[in-house]
């Protein structure tokens, strides 16, 4: 209904110019911007995690997040990369680690919402890829031994291990305590919703029929909304509410970080994902049925997979930069440029083909990162931390 009376401009008066402008924007446009809400979504529950939503295990998972002592050298926690302040992402290229890693460290707004984890996928479930970089050798280089040192010596952790699993970590082997680690951090990763931004409260304005309340948007930003889901084709990868398909494309990006060093990507990823144990199919998965794990059992590596990455989610992009899965666009307005201008010869043969030059002036590519901004939340306010107790 709303896209009907916003094309034929029945029940309101165009009475202003801003008016004129919210009417001016066609039913097909109308139609795809409502398809990127409402915000926030539902809560989301993991049935591979049996204390997804669980209270006790939030605050486990809050307190863990953190914490150094999971690193061996009580140098790393979750949050030295993921840092709180700056969209749970960090103002680097690449993630320093015990040495420089290969990648951006991707934010964490939403990631309850993934269907595939990492930005080559590695992982089909949220508390895999938190134990990941626990054990990796260039992060926290932690074993299980030592995490279930921690968890059953730190009294307030044990307290909390205690009520979220209904187990004394003393009681089970440190493996075991270690993948419950993994799920309470995911757990608390699972409640990092974003907040409504500009852009949402323009899509609910237009949904409700609001066009004063819509008009209050700025012109360049609708103007670039209705480039995003039109002729730039920005809304073929990112779609919906999350702005993201959570799939896996070739944008032209190169595969060297430097001499001698190729990601592989998505490839690499499905060889990880197959080699796990710890998939939402795997011993560790508390969905019996394997129900969720659909994705997992019949996906199958192809060449083009080779340098494609993870599509990210665009909430709250503005505070995110630098961007790409390397780090290697300073700003959205590269960003723009990189797609504006792509460098095909670097694409597959054999691949999809998602981009193409747009041939976008000037002004519209001010629209466009007028847009993107306005996916961002307007100083956005991580959760507290939860303590655990006494230590």
């Amino acid at each position: 209904m709303i896209r009907l009376l916003i094309l034929l401009g029945l029940l309101w008066p165009a009475s202003t110019s801003a008016e004129v402008a919210v009417l001016g924007l066609d039913d097909e446009t109308v139609e795809a911007i409502l398809s990127h809400g409402s915000w926030p979504p539902e809560p989301v529950r993991d049935p591979s995690n049996r204390v997804s939503g669980d209270p006790a295990a939030i605050r486990l998972g809050a307190a863990l997040f953190d914490d150094t002592r999971l690193s061996t050298d009580q140098r790393f926690a979750c949050s030295s990369c993921h840092r709180p302040d700056y969209g749970f992402a960090e103002p680097k290229a690449r993630s320093e680690g015990r040495t420089l890693l290969t990648r951006n460290t991707p934010s964490l707004w939403n990631v309850g919402g993934q269907r595939w984890f990492g930005w080559d996928g590695g992982n089909d479930n949220l508390w895999a890829q938190s134990r990941r970089p626990i054990l990796a050798p260039d992060e926290m280089a932690s074993d299980a031994g030592h995490v279930a040192r921690l968890i059953r010596q730190d009294a307030g952790l044990a307290a909390c291990y205690r009520a979220a699993f209904g187990r004394a970590a003393a009681e089970v082997p440190a493996d075991d305590v270690l993948v419950d680690v993994a799920k309470a951090l995911a757990t608390w990763q699972e409640t990092l919703v974003s907040p409504p931004t500009p852009f949402d409260r323009f899509r609910d304005a237009l949904a409700a029929g609001e066009l004063d309340s819509a008009a209050v948007y700025p012109e360049a930003a609708r103007r670039g909304a209705a480039l995003f889901v039109g002729r730039a084709r920005c809304a073929f990868c990112h779609v919906g509410p999350r702005f993201s398909s959570g799939e896996f494309h070739d944008v032209g990006m190169p595969y060297f970080l430097e001499r001698g060093v190729v990601d592989p990507g998505r490839h690499g990823g499905l060889a990880a994902l197959k080699a796990s144990q710890l998939t939402r199919l795997g011993p560790w998965s508390d969905d019996a049925g394997g129900v969720t794990g659909f994705a997992t059992r019949y996906v199958r590596p192809r060449h083009a997979d080779f340098g494609a990455f993870r599509v990210p989610s665009l909430r709250g992009v503005a505070e995110t930069a630098p961007y790409m899965h390397a780090g290697s666009l300073t700003t959205l307005a590269e960003v723009i440029e990189h797609y504006n201008d792509p460098p095909l010869d670097r694409l597959h043969t054999d691949g999809e083909r998602v981009i193409r030059p747009l041939g976008l002036t000037d002004r519209e590519k001010a629209d466009l990162l007028a847009f993107l901004r306005s996916l961002s939340p307007r100083q956005p306010s991580p959760p507290p931390p939860v303590p655990c107790g006494g230590g």
